[in-house]
Order: C-alpha cells, then structure tokens, then sequence
C-alpha cells in the first residue's frame, strides 16, 4: 500500500501508542496535518510552540510514556527549543517532529528556514532530516526507542515539505533496531555489584541519594526493599520526589539546597552514599570541597557519561537501576542502623522546630500554608506540576508525596514558565488524576496565554498563583546577597483574577490561610479549569525559602529561618 511521508507520520504514531499530540501548524508542516483525524489521534492546539514542547514533556512524565510535539519550521522549530532543552536536562522522551522547506530550498535561506538539527544538536539525545520518503517510518521508529531507551531524552525529525507530499509502499517496520554505538546496558558488571555489596555490608551510617531515574527504571519497589533490608534512610532530589514515599520510616526527604537540614547533615556525616538514578548536581552537592568527607560512595546510572563527572566514588556501576539492584540483593546482609537512625531523628526533631505550617498568621499568608492547604484537600494524591521559583521549593518542602510520577517541575534547566503547559500534559496523560499547577507571579506570565488551551480542550486544571509581586527567588537572593537592591525584580502584575476570568474560568482571591482553605475547596468542586491567586508575603523571614546553602557552601553551611536561630 502507498502512503504519503504525512501519512506514514501519523501511521507511525499510531503504532507507536501515541494517543495525543501537541502543537501549532503552519505553512511547512501542514500537510501533514492533513490526513491526521483519519488516524484518530488528538491533536491539542496549544498557543506557543515552547508550550506545545512542555505539553509533550508532561505528558511523557506523568505517562511513562513518549510525548509528542509537532511544529512549523523556522520560528516554529525555533520556539521549540527551550521545551526540547527541559525535556533533555531532566530526561524526559519526547518526539518532535517539525516541518522543513522542501529539500532543493534547503540552504538557499528561504522563507521560515532553519538548520533546527544543527540549533538543536547539543540538546537532543538524537536528531534527523528526512530527505526520502521511503526512510521515514524507520526514522519514526527508530526515534522512539532512542527517546524511550536507556536514559530517556528528547528526539527531532526535520521533515521537508516535499517529502511529507511524496509517496512509497509502506511497509511497517518490524526488524530489531540495531545501532552502531548505542547499546543501552541494563544489567550491572558483576565484580563492581560484589564490591557495592561488600560496602554495603560493612556500612555503619549509610544514606542512600534517590534520584529521577528511579521511576524512569521503575525500581519503586526494589528501592523499598532494599532500603527496608539495609534499613539506610533515603533522601530524595527535587526530580526524585516520588521514587519512594515519604510517609515511610525511613524517608528522610529532599536533599540539597533547599532540603532539610538534618536531610543534609545525615548526608554530611554518612560513610557510605548510595547514589541511586541521580546525577550529583550543583543543587544537590553544594560544594564539592566538603561534600559528605567521609563517605565511600556507589553510583548506579544507565548512563555512562554521568559516572564520576561530577563526584567521584568507589563503586560505578553503569546499567538500569532495577536490574543492579536486583543483583545486589542477594548479596546485601539483613542489617540494622539503629544508632544512626536515632541519631537522625534527633536532627529531624531539631529542624521541626523551623516548622512555620502550626504558627499563627501574623496579617499576611504564608506560601507554606496554601501548599499544606492543598495537600490536605488532595490527601497527598494529586499531581502537582510547577513552575520554577520560590513557589517550587515550597510545593516541595510542603506537599509531601507517596506516588512516583507525581511531582513535575523543571529542575535542571530551571524553566520559568514550565508549569501551566506541562500541567495540561499532565492532565491528558492521567485523566483521571487531579493536578494542580502551582506558578509563580513571574513564570505564569510567560506561558497563561495557554489558559486559552485549558478552556478549549475543558481540562479540569487546578492553577494555584503564588503572587509576591516579585520575581521571587532572585529577589530572595538579592535580600540576602546584594543588601536588599532590588534590581529588575519588582513586578506591575495585571488583575490575575479578572485576567482568568476573561478566558471564562472560575477564580477567587486568597489573602489568609481560611480564604486559601475555602478557595480551595469551592476550586475542587468545580468539572472545568479553576484559579486561586494566592497573595503571600512579599520578602523577609516569611517571604524567603528556608533553609537555604548560600553559593559556593557546603551542605551543612544552611542558613536557617532566622525566628528560629
């Protein structure tokens, strides 16, 4: 049977279980726009392409599955970027597909051209232009499983008008893919496994570091027993919040810049880290002079390049963190820590004392309290997707979370903007589950014109706006780094309520912690997207995100809520 490249596209889709996909048309990618309600696959039109590449991405997070993101060329593919640079940074599978000018135009400059492979090369885990038809469909399949295998990424396929227009005998691909120098490993190196096992086996005050790629590798349930078995306290990365739950025993919470304190003073004074699916990032490490001094250290990553980058250790091993950590518990001892844990929880009662959520209000809302609020309506069962910001370390630090794929923020590119888009990914990837988005008064700005998107397609998004009046976490900085000049931070916000109101949503107010618990419960009843403007404290002690490691500390060196020095 003959099919055209536009054909072939949404044939491979179909194949692939792509059930809904997000974008923008425009001139060199309509036609294969065409034939895509014969496919039954939802297209949802966003407003911005950047948005459409978010979209994907939360839906590929919440899912498990790949996101796909279709866009025109030149400032089509162009606006793509920085959602294929989150996807990347934080591994997450998603498919864009752009539209190209037709192959003899290409190099001339012609209208809407753009070398978007090479602009996108070092953000891509792959990419590709089509330049013959009868390579499409291998190039489609083969670009999913790049994007979904060993440490998932983003991938590109540039497609040229004239060759989506072309037509070839279809014939679906069925061979193993083979690829010269790309070989996921999945199972970890015996001798290295033996030596972690043997660490493991003497380790006294052992902590283990889950990252992201524990869901990614699925190794939930490994991971809890082989905390349980080992009985080590596990602290979470920001990505990682969701690979083991925090209501157990041994959950220590987030680690890093803004964690808990006596999550990084465990990490500070273990002898032996267990790095589990994380990368060791500045955020996470503080310092490298310093960090944990007297800690042998075991990392286990499905991807090679991440193995002693950053931190060296004792133990790489290199494969899929479900597999390793099926290997090694046959040979890990059944062990008790119950001095070192003791010990922990004696820091643990320490911290509570920073505990602002049981404080009287005194005249304005604390961020804290409408997170708490929140959490308490959901029972810790929605997906909160964020934006970036101080919003996003307090959704962390507040909204305690038992279910992996649950928490989705921006964390190693720090995308301001992120939340609402990847939200109504969320949303399309789990139908049945509430989401929240919780933004900033800075970030939403840059992405609310997809409020338009929530109102087309009905999604019954919760947004939650954490307004300081301030880009908030730089203003923090320049609080307590650069004597309160406030430089570029002060924000001429719009009427937030009356805004969302004009696309036809739903939205209250919220300036104490009993508005905030009313709003949200009025919000939660209603079928269509809802709003609530939370109005916080602009700056000082209930203004700032607390504890904090200032630039170039180490984890220990926190600064603490000063009411509580």
């Amino acid at each position: 049977m003959k099919k055209s490249g536009a054909e072939i596209v949404w044939e491979m889709f179909k194949r692939e279980g792509v059930d809904v996909v997000f974008g923008i048309p425009g001139g060199a990618i309509m036609h294969t726009y065409h034939p895509r309600q014969s496919y039954g696959i939802h297209h949802v039109l966003m407003r911005h392409e950047q948005c459409a590449a978010h979209a994907a991405d939360g839906y590929a997070r919440a899912s498990g599955k790949v996101g796909v993101a279709i866009a025109t060329s030149g400032p089509g593919a162009t606006n793509l970027v920085t959602g294929i640079a989150t996807a990347a940074m934080d591994s997450s599978p998603i498919v864009c597909i752009t539209g190209q000018v037709h192959t003899f135009l290409i190099g001339t400059d012609a209208f809407q051209e753009i070398d978007i492979t090479g602009i996108t090369l070092p953000i891509t885990k792959h990419n590709y232009l089509v330049t013959d038809v009868a390579d499409l469909a291998h190039t489609i399949r083969e670009a999913f499983y790049i994007a979904r295998s060993g440490r998932p990424g983003p991938v590109l396929i540039d497609l040229p008008k004239d060759v989506q227009i072309a037509e070839t005998e279809f014939v679906p691909p069925t061979e193993e893919i083979s690829l010269p120098g790309y070989s996921p490993q999945d199972t970890g190196d015996p001798e290295l496994v033996r030596e972690a096992a043997n660490l493991v086996n003497k380790a006294q005050r052992p902590v283990i570091l889950a990252g992201q790629g524990v869901m990614m590798s699925g190794a939930m349930q490994q991971l809890r027993e082989f905390a349980e078995k080992t009985q080590t306290p596990v602290a979470l990365t920001l990505l990682g919040k969701g690979g083991f739950p925090e209501s157990h025993p041994l959950a220590l919470g987030m680690m890093g810049m803004h964690g808990e304190a006596f999550v990084n003073r465990a990490i500070q004074e273990a002898d032996l880290l267990l790095a589990f699916g994380m990368r060791f990032d500045d955020r996470v490490t503080g310092t490298l002079q310093g960090y944990s001094p007297d800690a042998r250290r075991i990392h286990i990553d499905a991807d090679a390049a991440e193995l002693n980058k950053v931190v060296a250790v004792d133990v790489p091993i290199l494969g899929d963190l479900r597999t390793v950590l099926t290997q090694l518990m046959p040979r890990i001892e059944q062990r008790t820590h119950t001095d070192w844990i003791n010990q922990i929880e004696v820091w643990r009662g320490e911290s509570n004392r920073r505990d602002i959520l049981n404080r009287p209000e005194n005249g304005h809302l604390v961020a804290a309290h409408f997170v708490n609020e929140i959490w308490e309506a959901t029972e810790g069962q929605a997906i909160i997707v964020t934006d970036v910001g101080q919003h996003q370390m307090w959704s962390a630090q507040y909204y305690l979370n038992d279910l992996p794929n649950s928490v989705i923020t921006s964390g190693g590119l720090g995308t301001m903007g992120f939340g609402l888009p990847a939200a109504i990914g969320a949303k399309f990837a789990q139908p049945d589950r509430e989401v929240w988005a919780i933004a900033g008064d800075g970030g939403f700005q840059m992405t609310m014109h997809d409020l338009a998107t929530l109102v087309q397609e009905q999604l019954p998004v919760h947004i939650a706006l954490s307004n300081n009046n301030y880009l908030g976490m730089v203003r923090q900085w320049q609080e307590l780094f650069y004597d309160k000049h406030y430089e570029a931070t002060r924000l001429l916000n719009p009427d937030f309520v009356k805004l969302v109101e004009a696309y036809g949503i739903p939205a209250w107010r919220a300036t104490t912690r009993s508005e905030a618990h009313d709003a949200i419960e009025q919000a939660r009843q209603h079928d269509g997207p809802t709003f609530i403007e939370f109005q916080i404290a602009e700056e000082g002690e209930d203004g700032n995100v607390y504890p904090m490691v200032p630039a170039g500390a180490a984890l220990h060196e926190m600064i603490r809520r000063p009411d509580n020095e």
